[in-house]
């Protein structure tokens, strides 16, 4: 007998490699015939030496981008249709879109879509909201079974009635927390890395891992960091993530002058070393507008490092607030920098609250918890079909 073939869909190679690889290669490790379909990306070579199939089909995250869309469907219709695929699985929006809809018409078995955040939240316009529930009602149509990594947006879908309740599972989200984990490192690993990234030894670090874009808070946190400074003047912010060109509201870099603060700032961009990153942070700090379930939190508490995030859906839910961290007003700059200060001034309470970080971590954020409900809900649905 074959093995059961999935494919998993997605539109840029660093959801596949910084969000899905551990998925992939669990679910190939229990011999799965895995496939992964993505637009083209330097990451996507890490993945065929895996053993995995990629298909390159473009598939733009634009909202609006209708021919391309069609290109894009035709394709993944084809290919759909040609492999004979027992599952297909997609991620994100748009792959969530057309993903499904061409699986349906491909005559897929079993269609499932994950959703890591809702494009809309509490502050989205009435009108775009509309919009946004409406393309995401298209997509459960096509679905045998709606995957959802947030508690908040699986209570939102109920409420807007996007998806059949019998179709949708919360099975919430996960990371490798023996990866990241502080007792990997010792001292004197820290202290190279260091001298590496030309840190000198007893400066406070503030670190923050997220795409240069203006909706993760980066103006927020750069009029912050100017304030953090007055108070500490040989305090550090690290910048890791990638400039992400396509969205309109991409950050650059040259910004930094504007507030004055460059030569307290190290920017990495995009880096695969980020636990090891973490291992040098004293506090971690993610003042998005919107998120779905961030990894970047979940995998900054798993290294025992304090939080400061905001009220928003996602962060929220990754951290207890006053215990694990504090959690600000999105777009609030003022509330940000007195709580860097806050955690800078309490070094003591800083460490507690990133201790308590560590054992939540463990508690709820084991990726093999995920990946077992994965495996379990998609046996079933397989076994049924």
């Amino acid at each position: 007998m074959r093995n059961h073939k999935i494919c998993f869909v997605a539109a840029v190679d660093i959801t596949i490699k910084f969000l899905l690889f551990s998925e992939l290669k669990f679910f190939k490790n229990k011999g799965y015939d895995v496939c992964v379909v993505c637009s083209p990306g330097k990451w996507l070579q890490d993945i065929k030496k895996e053993g995995i199939t990629v298909k390159e089909i473009t598939i733009k995250r634009n909202i609006f981008s209708p021919v391309s869309d069609v290109i894009s469907f035709v394709k993944l219709f084809l290919y759909f249709r040609k492999e004979r695929f027992d599952l297909v699985l997609t991620y994100t929006p748009k792959p969530g879109l057309l993903g499904c809809l061409a699986a349906k018409v491909a005559g897929v078995p079993i269609v499932a879509n994950t959703i890591f955040g809702y494009y809309f939240h509490e502050r989205t316009s009435y009108l775009k909201k509309r919009f946004f529930i409406f393309i995401e009602k298209v997509s459960a149509k096509c679905c045998d079974i709606v995957f959802f990594r947030n508690k908040e947006d699986f209570e939102t879908s109920k409420k807007e009635r996007i998806v059949k309740p019998a179709l949708a599972e919360y099975i919430g989200d996960g990371i490798d927390i023996e990866k990241f984990n502080r007792v990997r490192f010792s001292p004197d690993f820290i202290q190279e890395k260091k001298k590496e990234l030309g840190i000198n030894l007893g400066v406070p670090i503030i670190g923050i891992v997220a795409r240069l874009v203006r909706e993760k808070g980066y103006m927020e946190l750069l009029a912050a960091f100017e304030r953090v400074l007055v108070k500490f003047p040989n305090a550090l912010l690290l910048v890791v993530g990638s400039a992400d060109l396509q969205k309109k509201d991409s950050v650059d870099p040259r910004i930094i002058k504007s507030f004055g603060i460059e030569k307290s700032t190290i920017l990495l961009g995009e880096r695969i070393d980020v636990d090891e990153l973490f291992s040098v942070m004293d506090m971690f700090v993610l003042p998005s507008y919107r998120e779905g379930f961030p990894h970047s939190i979940m995998e900054a508490s798993a290294m025992a490092l304090p939080v400061v995030t905001t009220d928003v859906r996602g962060c929220r839910s990754a951290v207890d607030g006053n215990i694990t961290g504090l959690i600000v007003p999105p777009k609030d700059s003022d509330a940000l920098a007195q709580s860097l200060i806050n955690l800078l001034s309490n070094t003591g309470a800083a460490k507690r609250m990133g201790k308590l970080g560590r054992i939540k971590a463990q508690q709820e954020f084991d990726e093999r918890i995920l990946f077992r409900k994965m495996e379990e809900k998609i046996n079933k649905l397989i076994k049924n079909a």
